[in-house]
């Protein structure tokens, strides 16, 4: 709405608010305009059109199909790279004379490409569609784990690992432009946590299977069975993923308008009626979708292979994710996303170095089990702070007279940061002082596993809410954000902790961590004034 200067002013004049990008109506009747609903009466944001191709209009069958693409993009690509940890001891008798440091370089140098990889697929998806590019890094990924389980030397090791950080980083890239295409503002927290459940829950599972496969059949089968999995993936994608990229910029639900022409008659069936309120007697139009919930995809959406940007937009989606650290909000965005998956990290770069060490003296398959716990808790954020992230900005937007603003999600943030603190003291203190397994295990990795998933959802959907055109772009800025204090985290940590103990790294971390979170508060009370100072800018017309 906010490209129809004209409507933003009746809207803001009728509610005496300010009306910028990130600022959404949930409310009918506002400036006589009425705008498609939902079953529940929610005003959909985006508006969709009224074609049967448009992916908002799909079927519940072809959105899942995407949204079941969506998790396997997510979940195998995380799945591999970073699930050595069980399997250090192994790495370490195939190759003599390398330290834990080395050993975990494997995962250091493959989480650093796994983020500036994304300067590659953003903007290919951008031009060419997310379909054609999901397909390509796939085959990336493929063939980098056939040259993991062939690898002979560690030098081998560590070029594969960097073939596979390029191809799996459409695992932090392209599965929340997927939602963004096909799921309305409504929808989005509950499914941004099913991406990051699904990416976090990939690491932990991982974890799971290779200590047992290695165990029992050698670290090379592990990523055998990684070979499969992405064989699978991408015949899913290749028969049943249609290209999800719709540009409608053009569309009237954007520029909806109470005049008797909108600008695109074909787009919307109108239905204009006279109503009486306390103003007077004014006309109101509504549009209404015919084909809402009961689209398709054409089958050009399957077998096109075309240019769907300029080369002036291909080059904007490279530079959009570098400028984009500009903006206090997706800095903001990407640190919490950063800090609160190093604090993650933190076990799986402590896990093997600890338990199969004494007193505990676990098997790579045992200590590979204790993944189990942060995979529970990773569900439980992921089940609860989705939903209830939606349901406080769904009780402020009622108080706000059905004016949605983004910061309204961020008091969600206050529970899931105070587990993150339990969930890390208990986990350092407990190394320190070889607390019982149960205890590190049960408290410790369960709070840090839901924290990752609950936090990181919830600030990544506050900045697509508030910048939703450029969605590809922020998690590109994000991810390199977070790769490089990975990477920093998976150099530093195993030295600093055999210099100093675990509990003054870990808390260092997990201190930082909480500082971070803390600035949530100055942006709830004024990040609409710094959207506003970005409401200009050319990323709003994307």
């Amino acid at each position: 709405m906010e490209n129809n200067p004209e409507l933003v002013r009746e809207v803001e004049n009728a509610l005496h608010v300010d009306i910028i990008p990130g600022t959404e109506i949930m409310a009918q009747g506002v400036a006589g305009i009425h705008f498609v609903e939902n079953e529940s009466n929610q005003v959909l944001v985006p508006q969709p059109s009224n074609n049967p191709d448009d992916p908002l209009n799909w079927s519940p069958l072809w959105k899942g199909i995407i949204l079941v693409s969506m998790f396997m993009i997510a979940f195998v690509n995380a799945f591999g790279p970073l699930a050595i940890a069980p399997q250090v001891p192994m790495y370490m008798a195939e190759w003599p004379g390398k330290t834990i440091a080395d050993i975990l370089q494997f995962i250091g140098v493959c989480i650093l490409v796994l983020g500036f990889s994304n300067f590659i697929w953003v903007p290919m998806s951008t031009t060419f569609g997310r379909r054609w590019v999901s397909i390509l890094a796939g085959l990336v990924s493929l063939a980098a784990c056939i040259w993991r389980a062939n690898a002979h030397s560690y030098n081998s090791m560590i070029g594969a690992s960097i073939l596979h950080g390029i191809g799996a980083g459409t695992a932090e890239s392209i599965p929340p432009v997927l939602i963004a295409d096909v799921m309305f503002l409504n929808e989005r927290g509950l499914w941004m946590n099913v991406y990051t459940w699904s990416y976090f829950g990939a690491l932990m599972v991982g974890g799971i299977v290779s200590g047992a496969m290695s165990d029992r059949y050698g670290w090379r089968s592990f990523w055998w069975l990684n070979v499969a999995l992405y064989t699978l993936m991408l015949l899913f994608q290749v028969l049943l993923h249609p290209e999800t990229h719709y540009d409608r910029r053009h569309l009237v639900s954007s520029n909806a308008t109470n005049d008797s022409s909108p600008p695109d008659v074909a787009s919307f069936e109108q239905e204009k009626f006279t109503a009486i309120s306390s103003e007077g007697v004014h006309p109101i139009t509504e549009y209404i979708d015919t084909v809402f919930r009961k689209g398709s995809p054409t089958k050009s959406q399957f077998i096109e292979f075309t240019r769907r940007a300029s080369k002036r937009e291909s080059w904007l989606s490279i530079w959009t994710p570098i400028m984009l650290f500009s903006f206090p909000i997706i800095e903001w965005s990407s640190f919490a996303f950063s800090w609160s998956a190093s604090c993650y990290l933190m076990i799986n770069l402590t896990q093997s170095q600890v338990f199969a060490a004494p007193p505990y003296n676990m098997s790579a398959s045992a200590v590979g089990l204790t993944n189990f716990a942060p995979l529970i808790g990773g569900t439980v954020g992921m089940l609860v702070a989705g939903p209830l992230s939606d349901w406080v900005s769904m009780k402020a937007t009622r108080k706000n007279k059905g004016i949605r603003e983004p910061e309204m999600r961020l008091p969600t943030l206050i529970p899931f940061t105070i587990l993150a603190i339990i969930g890390a003291f208990v986990t350092a203190y407990g190394y320190q002082n070889l607390w019982k397994m149960e205890v590190i295990v049960i408290v410790g990795y369960t709070l840090l596993g839901l924290q990752v998933t609950a936090i990181s959802a919830i600030a990544m959907t506050y900045s697509i809410d508030s910048y939703k055109p450029i969605a590809g772009e922020i998690l590109v800025s994000a991810t390199v954000n977070k790769n490089l204090w990975g990477y920093g985290v998976s150099k530093f940590l195993t030295p600093w902790v055999i210099r100093s103990g675990y509990v003054r790294p870990m808390i260092t971390i997990i201190g930082t961590s909480t500082l971070i979170y803390l600035f949530a508060i100055p942006l709830y009370i004024w990040g609409k004034n710094l959207r506003r100072m970005t409401k200009d800018s050319y990323v709003h017309k994307q």
